[in-house]
């Protein structure tokens, strides 16, 4: 490729060498081990590297064109473009690279806390039921077909993503389903993408320790719908998604709501919940239809109202709608059950905030005849931010638990034993009951020994994960497998 088609659109000031638009680009690379010749590096600065600092490798490895946001002396011959921010700039310069391949897909956003997740799987059995080519990118990973690739982070980087997107229309999707974090958000790394539909779902306390404050937060995740062009579906029951119903409703998409508790455009009555399903009626301006979700507690009845919403905005017929709801019949790692038989119920969650936790324990609650034995941890966060969610989940789980087992999640470079302490400390304070074992296997095979007839083990927070990071080691862990391996033995 041609890099005038590579730097179209860019504002930049060439600081060093020629600018020959008809040089030949065979990549883009932002990390310096990925340097081939001919590339273009862009020079990230990062919260822990500064990629100005890796320009002399990647020259050395064949770059011959540097865009950078510092000043820098490059001592080789090599054109070096500077522009205001590189992040925004790898943005452009990787769609442009695959060709805006987002221009070709039907892109629809999912943004949120919790439920982005669930919203995706319920949204590609409905898109699949209607005949359409799904590929999904969340947190689980990213699906083409069905191909399962896992992600770095739930939004990768913008390079990686516009390939993804390139891959997608190469292989003949039609509509991307897309978890958007607000990492992803504020860091650049959808710029330059096109969607159709934003969908918000709540807003509860996590990632503080990169937005600082819940009005940060906010701002981060309300971004996305500033790019869609066709609907944005708002969740209207949550208070910042009544915000966010106030601040877009003046834009150029259509605004669609959703909810139970407040006045939507779509909504569920006659809910009726169960231990591992939920039948609601389900409203929409195209009309009512029953529906069954087979998984339990109010979190999905809104979940799924968010992909009928969506549907209902996509042209899909009700029935397509129903059928796409009741083909999801369990999703990896929400409200997951891996162990039941006549006296115990054994499920993992992914609940790792406060509010999803609280949920999690009030859905089972009802249908608690013995204990709730909730094994969780909090996953390493550092600082005051770190402490409080600490602190608040223990609450949570002192409140809504008959037993608690405390020990790690992702405990990465921080001392799992402070970690568990803090939580620990809030528990006592209010008057939970718990026991402390630092190893998780070890947490939750105790949990399993110590369980009586009609009790629910609820083992929270690592979800669909498969693996531990402990330090900066990454090792293999799948808690449905250490249940039945317990268990069987």
């Amino acid at each position: 490729m041609r890099l005038t088609s590579i730097v179209k659109d860019l504002e930049f000031d060439l600081v060093q060498g020629d600018l020959d638009l008809d040089l030949d680009v065979d990549a883009v690379a932002f990390d310096s081990r990925e340097v081939t010749p001919k590339c273009v590096f862009v020079a990230i600065s990062g919260f822990t590297v500064d990629g100005h600092s890796f320009i002399p490798k990647a020259v050395h490895q064949g770059a011959t064109v540097i865009v950078v946001e510092k000043d820098v002396q490059i001592d080789h011959a090599v054109t070096v473009l500077k522009v205001r921010d590189t992040r925004d700039a790898l943005a452009l310069l990787s769609a442009n690279f695959y060709g805006k391949p987002t221009d070709q897909l039907n892109m629809i956003g999912i943004t949120g806390t919790n439920g982005k997740t669930s919203i995706s799987y319920f949204m590609k059995s409905i898109l699949e039921k209607a005949g359409k080519q799904v590929g999904v990118i969340g947190t689980i990973g990213t699906m083409i077909g069905d191909q399962l690739k896992k992600n770095k982070n739930t939004t990768p980087e913008s390079l990686y993503l516009q390939q993804i997107f390139a891959d997608m229309v190469s292989s003949d999707i039609s509509h991307c389903v897309m978890e958007v974090s607000s990492h992803a958000l504020n860091l650049k790394r959808v710029a330059y993408s096109r969607f159709h539909t934003g969908i918000f779902t709540n807003l509860t306390p996590d990632h503080l320790e990169l937005h600082n404050s819940m009005e940060e937060y906010f701002e981060a995740k309300s971004q996305l719908f500033q790019l869609t062009s066709d609907y944005n579906i708002i969740n209207a029951d949550d208070p910042y998604g009544r915000r966010l119903i106030d601040k877009v409703k003046h834009y150029k998409s259509k605004l669609i709501t959703y909810g139970i508790n407040h006045k939507a455009d779509v909504y569920a009555s006659n809910i009726r919940y169960s231990i591992d399903s939920t039948i609601y009626n389900a409203h929409t301006p195209a009309g009512s239809i029953e529906i069954k979700v087979n998984l339990p507690g109010e979190i999905y009845v809104l979940n799924s109202l968010a992909a009928i919403a969506c549907a209902y905005c996509s042209g899909i017929d009700l029935e397509v709608i129903k059928e796409g709801i009741q083909a999801v019949e369990g999703i990896k790692g929400r409200m997951e059950v891996v162990y039941k038989d006549k006296s115990n119920l054994v499920i993992v969650d992914f609940a790792h905030t406060e509010d999803s936790l609280e949920k999690a324990l009030l859905t089972l609650r009802p249908y608690a005849k013995g204990r709730i034995i909730l094994v969780f941890g909090v996953y390493a966060a550092a600082g005051e931010l770190g402490r409080d969610k600490r602190s608040s989940m223990g609450k949570v789980a002192a409140k809504h638990a008959d037993l608690s087992i405390v020990t790690s999640d992702n405990p990465k470079d921080q001392d799992p034993d402070v970690i568990i302490t803090e939580i620990v400390a809030s528990m006592e304070a209010a008057g939970g009951s718990y026991k402390a074992i630092v190893d998780r296997k070890e947490a939750i095979e105790y949990a399993l020994s110590i369980r009586q007839k009609d009790d629910i083990i609820l083992i929270t927070g690592k979800g669909h994960e498969t693996t531990q990071i402990i330090g900066k080691t990454e090792i293999p862990f799948n808690e449905a497998e250490i249940v039945n391996e317990f268990i069987k033995r």
